[in-house]
């Protein structure tokens, strides 16, 4: 058996890989390594348990439920909820995990469960190949524990204040109210289709028109939310708004868009969050956290604003470590995941969106004006398939090519080359000055690729 848990959980097809039986059986594993197996005589572990609309969920769901039940936890079963807010509850409510439901930004035959550590944090790696481990035994029938019975059997209850402990929490954190902010929210017919309008209503905003609304179990991602903006931009120039946010299935991500329904992106989000944060004092260490594969207009951006840029690998776990580890207060990705650690501990899309309008309300700017603080270079990317990707570091001729492509950039653009993780692919990233410059050095780096490495 492959590693089961990728960069964000356990996901799969909901019913194919992704069955009730394996639902079970991880959740079991679960509560003997997040619950402090072994102590459950004295302790009875409590878990909080959510998920986002779509229909596989619900099977899935009672999976889960059985699964930690069966093995002595006792369930907060929350109901449809954001990512963030799961993570959020796990630690206010003092459980000692959380388990959320979800395929993020996925269609919706996918699903996916992630587990969340005590405090509602992300797991590390040691963690989930422990929980495999134990999966692995549990599975065979080789069962090295005692089931409960009796009085010790898991107790599931209804937590309904979720919702509102939650949104109260969002607007409780913000550095000031949106009074006079006119706001369309795309919810992504996702776990935030009710939170996220609610939310921006208490504190302040006008929320003008919603969309992506009306989960019914279905149409999750379906044409709308963070992966899909054309309908939130005409909305707002319908709307005449003065933010405009899409979030994503499980509302851990959110992107934007201004009056005239020009996109702003995590990048854009991220720049203008870590100025006002400097400005507010709460830039911890006058540092944000982003990846590589983040424009160069942010970086430089960063430097011309006089703030500290920490680049980490892809994905927004690493982002998170760089966080933990050295005590920063804000990071993201360009797809719209940003963490404000001092409020949460995931991305929060929901969050970000309402502090991007307390910007809005604070500064009596645009967000196009607060946008413009850097300048989205031309970004190219073409996968390059079917070559040899351990190879990427080692040819000498990528390594020529790569050196003219960037003495030909200078201080204006960079190259990028990325093997991919899991497929015999090379990502090839060129930024430059204009877009006609970057697609002409990508395509050249490309060939070089194809010819030296195929």
């Amino acid at each position: 058996m492959g590693r089961l848990f990728g960069t964000d959980g356990v996901r799969g097809v909901a019913n194919e890989g992704l069955t009730a039986e394996l639902a079970l059986g991880l959740s079991v594993a679960a509560a003997h390594v997040l619950g402090d197996a072994g102590a459950f005589e004295g302790h009875r572990p409590v878990a909080v348990v959510g998920r986002d609309p779509r229909a596989s969920g619900e099977f899935l769901e009672a999976a889960v439920i059985a699964g930690l039940a069966s093995a002595g936890v006792d369930v907060l079963r929350v109901g449809v909820l954001p990512t963030p807010a799961v993570a959020y509850l796990t630690g206010a409510l003092g459980a000692d995990f959380g388990v959320m439901l979800s395929a993020s930004h996925n269609a919706m035959p996918d699903n996916g469960i992630k587990f969340l550590a005590r405090g509602g944090h992300k797991l590390d790696d040691a963690i989930e190949d422990a929980i495999e481990e134990h999966y692995s035994r549990y599975g065979v029938g080789d069962e090295n524990w005692k089931r409960p019975t009796g009085a010790a059997v898991g107790r599931v209850r209804q937590y309904t204040e979720g919702f509102d402990k939650y949104v109260a929490h969002l607007v409780a954190v913000l550095p000031n109210r949106l009074d006079g902010i006119r706001v369309v929210i795309d919810g992504a017919h996702g776990a935030a289709a009710r939170v996220a309008p609610e939310a921006f209503a208490r504190a302040g905003a006008e929320v003008v028109y919603t969309l992506g609304a009306e989960p019914d179990g279905l149409n999750i991602n379906d044409g709308v939310g963070s992966t899909h903006l054309d309908k939130l931009r005409s909305a707002m120039k319908e709307h005449r708004a003065d933010l405009g946010i899409a979030l994503d299935g499980d509302a851990d991500r959110c992107l934007a868009a201004d009056a005239d329904g020009n996109e702003v992106d995590g990048d854009q989000i991220i720049a203008i969050l870590a100025v006002a944060m400097k400005e507010a004092g709460t830039l911890r260490r006058n540092t944000a956290v982003a990846t590589v594969m983040s424009n160069l207009g942010f970086k430089l951006a960063m430097q011309r604003e006089g703030i500290d840029l920490v680049e980490t690998a892809v994905g927004d776990r690493y982002v998170l470590e760089a966080m933990k580890q050295h005590g920063f207060a804000l990071g993201g990705e360009q797809s719209g995941h940003v963490i404000l650690l001092d409020h949460a501990t995931t991305g929060d899309g929901t969050l970000t969106g309402l502090m991007l309008g307390a910007r809005l309300a604070a500064t009596k700017q645009s967000l196009a004006d607060l946008a413009a603080v850097m300048t989205r270079l031309p970004q190219v990317l073409i996968n390059v398939k079917g070559v040899d990707r351990s190879r990427v570091g080692t040819s000498a001729e990528l390594t020529a090519a790569v050196a003219e492509a960037e003495a030909e950039l200078g201080t204006t653009g960079r190259v990028l080359l990325r093997p991919s993780g899991t497929e015999p692919l090379v990502r090839v990233m060129v930024e430059a000055a204009d877009e006609a410059q970057a697609k002409a050095v990508a395509e050249r780096l490309a060939d070089v690729v194809k010819t030296h490495l195929g």
